[in-house]
């Protein structure tokens, strides 16, 4: 699989560390409950989604990468600063 880095162009994924999928966390002081669902209950979709992925071996910039979890086919790569969330790791 290659992923194409905004600031390095393409690289093998071996340069990437995986984060997991981009979403959204519960707030430092939410619920029990809401913090379960988010860790144990996620959706896991054959098909697009969107993941968090970090340039190790390159730029050090998190990516937010859309690819389809069937084919593994990259479909957008952008900063993840760009996306809105700053802080990735």
């Amino acid at each position: 699989m290659r992923i194409t880095c905004p600031n390095c162009g393409e690289r093998d994924r071996r340069e990437f560390y995986y984060r997991g999928a981009a979403l959204e966390q519960p707030a430092a002081d939410a619920d029990l409950d809401v913090w379960h669902q988010h860790v144990n209950l996620r959706e896991n979709p054959a098909g697009p989604l969107e993941e968090l992925w970090y340039h190790e071996m390159g730029c050090g910039a998190w990516l937010k990468v859309l690819r389809n979890t069937a084919s593994h086919e990259i479909l957008e790569v952008t900063l993840a600063s760009d996306a809105g969330l700053g802080g990735a790791a």
